[in-house]
C-alpha cells in the first residue's frame, strides 16, 4: 500500500469540504479508515478535520464539533501543534454557532498561538470574526485590519475573500458604507474567479443588508431575492437571509412581513444548530411586535433574548436585548428595574459597539425613564445627544434625531422648536416614501411617521387652535395615497405570473380540488408577483403632500367631520359654514369594541339561518349599538343639522356601516381618507355621466339579473357569463367613466393587494388594477366586503377600494360588511336610476337605502352596508 494513499484521500476530502460539502463526508471517511488502517494520526486528524468541515458546512453543527475535537487529539497524539491549530480555527468556529463563545475564543487564541505564515493569517481573520459576532467590534475590527494585511501578502485569496465579507458586514453595522460596500464588492470578485458560486450569494445577501440600512429598498429587494433563490439551489443555509428580510421589511414598517421572516429565521437557525444566532432573530420578532405596539409580545421576545445572550456572554447583545425590554415596559407602563445607572451602562455599551441605530433608541429610552422619575436633567442629556444623528445618516435614524430633537422642545415647553423639528423628521421620511414604487411598501413605511404625528396632534391640541388641530390631523393620515402611484411598467413576467394566479385560483375554485399541492403553487405564485412589483422604484424627490387649508374646502351646504384620535381619545372637527370646531369625544376604548358589534349583527343579519328569535336579537343588537355609537360620535355636534354629510374616520371607524347610525341615516354621507383626498377628488369630478360598463362574476345569486337590470337603465350590454373574464373588465375599467361590478369580493387581510374580485376565468386582483393607464370616475362594487381596506398605521389603506381612489376614481360605492348578495339587485337599480338622472353618488345612494326601508328586513341588511367613497356630491 502507498505509504502517502491515507495523506492525498485526507488531503482531497479537505479541499471538497470547501467546493462540494456534501459530498465531501465519504471521502473524508474512507481517508480516515485508510489512515487509521496505515496507523497514521496526521492524516487521520486532517481526514477528521475535512469531515467536521463538511457537516459544518451542511448545518450539522454538533456532529461537526465531534469530528473536529477528534482531529485534535489525533493532531496532538502525532505531535503536531500546527496540525492542531488548523483544526482549532474551524472548531472555534463551530463551537461559536453552538452558542459557547468563551471555548470559541479559547481555542482561536490556541489556534493564533500555535500557527505561523499563513495559518498564522488565518487564525486571526477566524479570530476577528468570532470577536465580531460576540459584540466586541472594536476588537474585531483591528484584527481584521491585520488579518487581511496578513493574507493579502500572503497570497491567499479564499481566505481573503471571506475575511472581506466579514469586515464588509461589520462596517455595514457601524454605517460605513462606502468602505463595507468597497469590501463586498472585491469580496464578489474574489469569489467568482475562484469559481464559489455559494460565497458570491452569500455576499449577495450582505450586500442586501447593506443597501436595506442605507435605504435603498429596492436595490435591497433585488439582492436578497437573488441570494435567497441561489442559497436555496445550491443547498446553503438560509437562516441568514430570512434575518435580513426581516430587517428590511422592518425598516419600511411591513410588520406582519417582518415577523413572519424573523420566524423564519428562527425556525432555520434552530434546524441547522447555529444557536449563536437564535436570539438575534428573536429580537426581530421583538422589533416587529413594537412597531404593531403589541408590546407585551415585544416584552416575552426581547426578554428571551436577553436571557440567551447573557448565558452566551455576549455583553453587547445582552445590552441591545435590555434595550428592547426597556422600550417594552415603558410603553406598558410597567415598574422597570432598570436604575438610571443600568440605563447608562446599557447606553455606553451599545455606542461604544458602533451601532448608530440602537445608540439613538437607547438614548431616547433612557431619556423616557429619566422622565419618568423626574430626573429632567438626565432626560435632557440623552435627547440632546440622541439629536445629534438629525443632521447625518440614512432617513430614519436622521428622521428619529429629529423626533429626539422635538421631543427636547417639547419638554422646554418651545411650541415652534418642536413643530420645526416635527416637521424636519416627517420631511426626510416623506422624501424617503417617494422612492418605493411598491404600494404596500409606501402604505407600510407610514409606521415610522407615527411618533412624529402623534407628537405634532398633541401640540396642536396643546394649542387649542382648531386650524392647527386639522392640520396636523390631515398630516398624519393617508397621505400615500395623495401621491400619484407608479404604475409598474409593462412586464410580461408579472403578466404572466398573474395570469398563472388565475388559472391556479380558478382550479382551486372547483368543486371537489382541496389538492394542498394548488394552495402551495398559490402562495408561491403571490410571493413572486409581490416580491417583483417591489423591485419597481418610485418618485424620488417628489414633494410632499401638502394638508389642504380649511379656507379652501369649498362644501357649499355639506358638512365636514373628521375624526383623530391620540393618546387614547378621541376628537372631532366639524367644518360647516366655514367656521372650523373642535370637540373632545372622550375615550376611545370602547369605539373599536362597537364598530365590531355593528359587524357582527349586520353578518348574522344577513345569513338567513338562525331562529327568528336569534335574528331579532341581532337587530337589537344592532339598533342599541347603533345608538350609543351615533350619540358618542355626533352628540356633542349639534351644528351638523341634517346637512350633507362628509366624513373622515380613523382606525376603526373606517370600518362603520354609517347608514345604521340614526344621524347619518337617510341623508347624503360621503366617506374619505382624509379631507386632502375628498378635496383632491372632488376638483377632479366630472358632471357629465359619459360611458357606462357593467360586468358580473360567478357564484353570487342574482348577480346576472342585477347586471342586466342596471345595463338596462343605462342602454349598454353587460359582460355576464364567460364573456366577463378579468382581461375583458380590465378594459371596460380602463374606458368607461362609470362601471358597475357585481362580483363575489374579498378582502385579503393578510395581503390586501390581493384583495379580489372573481370573475368568470379567475380573480381580478389589485395587482391587475395597479397596471392601468386610468379608473372610471365611478365604480360601484357591489359585493361583500369590497369598500373595507386594510388599515396600517397612519390611517394608511390598502385594499380594493384604497386602490380605485389612490388611482384616481372620484366616486366610489362599496360595502364595508358582509351583504345577502341577492338582495342587493333593489337597492343598485334604484341607486342606478337616480344616477341616470343627473343624482349625484352620494344622493343617489341616500335616497335608494330609504326606499327599501319597507321591503323587508334583507332588503334593509343588504342596503346598510353600502356606502359612498371619495367626493360623493
Amino acid at each position: 500500500m502507498d505509504p502517502t494513499a491515507a495523506l492525498d484521500q485526507a488531503l482531497e476530502a479537505l479541499r471538497r469540504a470547501d467546493v462540494d460539502a456534501g459530498r465531501a463526508a465519504p471521502v473524508a471517511e474512507r481517508a480516515k479508515r485508510q489512515a487509521e488502517a496505515d496507523g497514521d494520526d496526521a492524516a487521520a486528524s486532517i481526514a477528521e478535520r475535512a469531515w467536521g468541515r463538511a457537516l459544518l458546512q451542511c448545518g450539522n453543527v454538533d456532529s461537526a464539533i465531534d469530528h473536529l475535537r477528534n482531529s485534535v487529539e489525533l493532531a496532538e497524539k502525532s505531535g503536531s501543534p500546527s496540525l492542531a491549530g488548523e483544526t482549532r480555527i474551524p472548531l472555534a468556529a463551530a463551537l461559536l454557532q453552538r452558542g459557547k463563545p468563551d471555548d470559541a475564543v479559547r481555542n482561536i487564541d490556541d489556534a493564533v498561538a500555535s500557527l505561523t505564515g499563513a495559518g498564522h493569517a488565518r487564525a486571526r481573520a477566524q479570530r476577528a470574526d468570532i470577536l465580531h459576532q460576540i459584540g466586541r467590534l472594536t476588537e474585531a475590527h483591528a484584527e481584521y485590519e491585520s488579518a487581511i494585511s496578513l493574507l493579502r501578502d500572503g497570497e491567499d485569496l479564499l481566505n481573503l475573500q471571506r475575511a472581506l465579507v466579514n469586515r464588509g458586514i461589520l462596517h455595514t453595522e457601524r454605517y460605513v458604507f462606502a468602505a463595507a460596500e468597497a469590501d463586498l464588492e472585491e469580496a464578489r470578485e474574489l469569489a467568482e474567479r475562484l469559481g464559489r458560486k455559494l460565497a458570491t450569494a452569500i455576499i449577495d445577501e450582505n450586500l442586501g443588508f447593506l443597501e436595506t440600512l442605507r435605504g435603498d429598498v429596492p436595490a435591497a429587494l433585488a439582492r436578497l431575492g437573488q441570494a435567497e433563490q441561489a442559497i436555496g439551489e445550491l443547498g446553503g443555509q438560509l437562516g441568514p437571509v430570512f434575518s435580513d428580510q426581516a430587517e428590511l421589511l422592518l425598516s419600511v414598517g411591513a410588520r406582519g412581513e417582518a415577523a413572519d421572516a424573523a420566524q423564519r429565521a428562527v425556525l432555520a437557525f434552530e434546524q441547522d444548530q447555529r444557536h449563536l444566532l437564535v436570539p438575534a432573530a428573536r429580537l426581530l420578532l421583538a422589533q416587529a411586535a413594537a412597531l404593531g405596539r403589541d408590546w407585551t409580545t415585544a416584552l416575552d421576545q426581547a426578554s428571551q433574548a436577553h436571557q440567551d445572550f447573557v448565558g452566551q456572554q455576549r455583553a453587547e447583545w445582552a445590552a441591545l436585548a435590555r434595550l428592547g425590554v426597556l422600550r417594552a415596559q415603558l410603553a406598558l407602563g410597567l415598574d422597570t428595574p432598570i436604575s438610571g445607572a443600568d440605563a447608562e451602562t446599557m447606553v455606553a455599551t451599545l455606542s461604544s459597539a458602533g451601532w448608530p441605530a440602537a445608540a439613538l433608541e437607547a438614548h431616547l429610552a433612557a431619556a423616557i425613564l429619566a422622565g419618568s422619575r423626574a430626573e429632567a436633567k438626565r432626560s435632557r442629556f440623552h435627547l440632546h445627544r440622541a439629536g445629534a444623528a438629525a443632521r447625518r445618516g440614512p432617513a430614519a435614524l436622521r428622521a428619529r434625531g429629529w423626533y429626539a430633537r422635538a421631543r427636547l422642545a417639547w419638554d422646554d415647553g418651545n411650541a415652534q422648536a418642536t413643530d420645526r423639528a416635527v416637521r424636519a423628521g416627517l420631511r426626510i421620511l416623506d422624501e424617503h416614501a417617494a422612492a418605493l414604487g411598491a404600494t404596500d411598501l409606501r402604505a407600510h413605511s407610514a409606521a415610522h411617521r407615527s411618533d412624529l404625528s402623534e407628537l405634532g396632534l398633541r401640540l396642536a391640541l396643546r394649542s387649542g387652535a382648531p386650524e392647527r388641530v386639522f392640520e396636523w390631523a390631515e398630516r398624519g393620515r393617508a397621505g400615500r395615497l395623495a401621491h400619484p402611484p407608479v404604475r409598474p411598467p409593462d412586464d410580461p413576467e408579472l403578466a404572466a405570473l398573474l395570469a398563472e394566479l388565475r388559472a391556479t385560483v380558478r382550479e382551486i375554485d372547483q368543486p371537489g380540488h382541496t389538492a394542498p399541492e394548488l394552495r402551495h403553487r398559490q402562495s408561491v405564485l403571490e410571493r413572486r408577483i409581490r416580491d417583483r412589483t417591489r423591485l419597481y422604484p418610485g418618485a424620488p424627490g417628489q414633494p410632499p403632500t401638502t394638508p389642504v387649508k380649511v379656507g379652501d374646502l369649498d362644501l357649499g351646504d355639506r358638512a365636514l367631520v373628521e375624526f383623530a384620535q391620540v393618546d387614547g381619545a378621541l376628537h372631532a372637527l366639524s367644518l360647516v359654514n366655514g367656521r372650523l370646531r373642535l370637540r373632545a369625544l372622550g375615550a376611545d376604548e370602547d369605539v373599536a369594541d362597537r364598530v365590531a358589534r355593528l359587524a357582527f349583527a349586520l353578518r348574522r343579519l344577513a345569513h338567513r339561518t338562525g331562529s327568528a328569535q336569534s335574528r331579532a336579537a341581532a337587530l337589537m343588537l344592532l339598533q342599541r349599538t347603533a345608538e350609543v355609537l351615533d350619540r358618542t360620535l355626533f352628540g356633542l355636534l349639534p351644528e351638523i343639522g341634517d346637512r350633507p354629510l362628509i366624513l373622515v374616520p380613523t382606525g376603526s371607524l373606517h370600518s362603520v356601516p354609517w347608514s345604521v347610525l340614526p344621524s347619518c341615516s337617510g341623508r347624503p354621507v360621503t366617506v374619505s381618507p382624509s379631507a386632502t383626498l375628498w378635496h383632491a377628488a372632488a376638483e377632479r369630478r366630472d358632471e357629465v355621466p359619459g360611458t357606462v360598463a357593467v360586468a358580473a362574476g360567478p357564484g353570487l345569486a342574482g348577480a346576472h339579473d342585477e347586471a342586466q337590470a342596471v345595463a338596462a337603465l343605462h342602454g349598454v350590454t353587460p359582460l355576464v357569463g364567460e364573456a366577463a373574464t378579468v382581461e375583458a373588465v380590465l378594459k371596460a375599467v380602463s374606458t368607461a367613466d362609470t362601471v358597475h361590478l357585481a362580483a363575489h369580493g374579498r378582502l385579503a387581510v393578510d395581503q390586501p393587494l390581493f384583495s379580489d374580485l372573481r370573475l368568470h376565468d379567475g380573480p381580478l386582483v389589485v395587482h391587475d388594477l395597479e397596471r392601468l393607464d386610468r379608473v372610471p370616475q365611478t365604480v360601484v362594487l357591489a359585493s361583500c366586503d369590497s369598500g373595507r381596506s386594510v388599515v396600517c398605521t397612519g390611517d394608511e389603506l390598502l385594499g380594493l377600494s384604497a386602490t380605485f381612489m389612490g388611482s384616481g376614481t372620484v366616486h366610489l360605492i362599496a360595502s364595508v360588511v358582509p351583504v345577502p348578495d341577492a338582495e342587493t339587485r333593489p337597492l343598485m337599480v334604484e341607486f342606478h336610476r337616480a344616477l341616470a338622472h343627473g343624482a349625484a353618488p352620494a344622493a343617489a345612494l341616500a335616497d335608494a337605502q330609504k326606499s327599501l326601508r319597507g321591503n323587508g328586513l334583507e332588503a334593509l341588511v343588504a342596503a346598510a352596508g353600502f356606502g359612498c367613497f371619495g367626493a360623493g356630491h
